[in-house]
């Protein structure tokens, strides 16, 4: 009976594996994502239940316990936290994955440390060893820094970079330690310093994931989010081979690989290495602010810009934070229909690293229901930005900066842009002239093309959206 439970399962195992791949690549098109999330879901469930088929599992009641809490959490999250904390939620979330693999590693070391389990030096046990020590480590890397991820992108800490004198020797002497420990652990793991060092070990893996956070500035928090998730991938994939589990070890490494290949393309959007971005102490060095962002502020009322977006032909909209802040996706998306309506061109351009978190404001606009084939990415709007005629700028700064264009002095320089100043009018939707998160000023605002509308965005466009209203009666 074992053995056919044990057929069933890897049976199962493979099938809840392929659903991870099939699920993964249908989520690169927006058409197919809903459908790859959904089917990536029912694997996941597959394989949670064909693993409780194994005799391993004695008794149910603190697994029905934890699954209880796990998804009254879950499902309260994913009701009630709103899309402006999302970013923060994801980093939470992601950390508690890296707790997990660092739990599942100390557990399994101490089920074979207690019972002296650790043989001879053949494949099964370096495997073991190797992976034991490997989830422990980036687990706990993991889980503090997404942590202090999400205290950063939920504004509990302050979201500028954290530096102080020695910061890269002290990461050294961490990680040395760490590797230390990984040295004595593989060199003799029945001995008796072996568990204090594998406890002090993962002391030290959550500390490093605070010092190696801590720098990173809030604008740099879309590429360590990708980067956490990589190592939360890295972590489960140690854990499945901690437990000898297949669909674990195959998930981890699906998580991995997609966080660091979405880590490159993020850092490639920014114009910047991922040593840069680790390292830099982004938006921290006060010589480095563009000295460019001075002039004439020419501002506008709402009334006052429904008469240039009347007579407008093609409008290009270009969401950032401040979107998200306002919750304003719905009065954008209604006023797109009215500009179309009207005769415009309507468009939305979105940029790498706009938001948060990856992706964050094609999350926003498919929650309002904008039509995906009218979102475009920076590559391709910016040949034809000279053509449009206006420019709506709801609430973004850093990805609209020219001073990533025009000034060598500015930390930002070189980072690719949504060159919105290109465009006849520039319309930008803030509430007042401050930086972005990367604390940069933005020379954008005193343009000649650029008129500025202060307010909140939500309430912005819904007077403007009232304007037109009022024409049509």
């Amino acid at each position: 009976m074992n053995e056919n439970i044990k057929i069933l399962t890897e049976i199962a195992y493979m099938i809840s594996a392929a659903t991870f791949i099939f699920g993964l690549k249908m989520m690169s098109k927006p058409t197919t994502a809903i459908k790859g999330n959904i089917i990536s879901a029912c694997g996941m469930a597959l394989a949670i239940g064909v693993t409780l088929l194994n005799p391993i599992v004695k008794t149910y009641e603190w697994i029905i316990i934890g699954g209880l809490i796990g998804t009254i959490a879950g499902s309260i999250a994913a009701l009630k936290v709103p899309m402006t904390s999302m970013p923060g939620f994801v980093a939470f979330f992601n950390g508690t994955g890296g707790l997990a693999s660092m739990l599942v590693g100390w557990s399994d070391f101490h089920v074979n440390y207690t019972r002296s389990g650790y043989g001879g030096y053949n494949l099964e046990n370096i495997v073991l060893i190797l992976a034991t020590y490997l989830a422990m480590l980036i687990g706990g890397v993991t889980f503090s820094g997404s942590m202090i991820a999400y205290a950063k992108l939920e504004e509990k800490m302050t979201g500028k970079p954290i530096l102080f004198k020695g910061q890269q020797v002290v990461n050294a002497i961490v990680l040395g330690l760490g590797i230390l420990i990984g040295i004595i652990f593989f060199a003799n793991p029945n001995g008796s310093i072996v568990y204090p060092a594998i406890i002090l070990l993962m002391i030290l893996a959550n500390i490093l994931g605070i010092l190696v956070t801590i720098p990173i500035g809030g604008a740099d928090m879309p590429v360590v989010i990708c980067l956490l998730n990589s190592y939360s991938g890295m972590a489960a994939c140690a854990s499945g081979f901690v437990l000898n589990n297949t669909v674990l070890i195959v998930a981890g490494a699906l998580v991995g690989a997609s966080g660091i290949i979405l880590t490159a393309i993020m850092c490639k959007a920014m114009n910047r290495s991922l040593a840069n971005v680790l390292f830099s102490g982004f938006g921290s060095a006060e010589g480095k602010i563009s000295t460019s962002a001075h002039g004439e502020v020419r501002a506008l009322t709402p009334e006052d810009a429904y008469y240039v977006l009347e007579a407008a032909r093609s409008v290009v909209f270009v969401p950032g934070y401040g979107m998200a802040v306002a919750q304003a996706q719905h009065v954008v998306k209604e006023l797109a229909d009215i500009l179309e309506k009207n005769g415009a061109d309507v468009k939305f351009a979105i940029h790498p690293v706009a938001g948060r978190m990856p992706g964050h404001m094609n999350v926003l606009l498919a929650e309002a229901n904008v039509p995906y084939d009218k979102l475009l990415e920076m590559d391709d709007v910016n040949p034809i930005i000279d053509t449009v005629d206006v420019c709506i700028v709801v609430g973004a700064n850093d990805v609209v900066n020219p001073a990533a264009r025009e000034d060598p002095n500015s930390s930002i320089y070189g980072m690719p842009i949504i060159n919105v100043d290109y465009a006849k009018t520039c319309l930008v939707l803030k509430r007042s002239l401050a930086s972005g998160f990367s604390g940069v000023d933005n020379p954008l605002f005193f343009k000649e093309n650029t008129r500025m509308i202060f307010g909140d965005a939500k309430q912005t466009l819904t007077g403007i959206i009232n304007q037109f209203k009022d024409a049509m009666e």
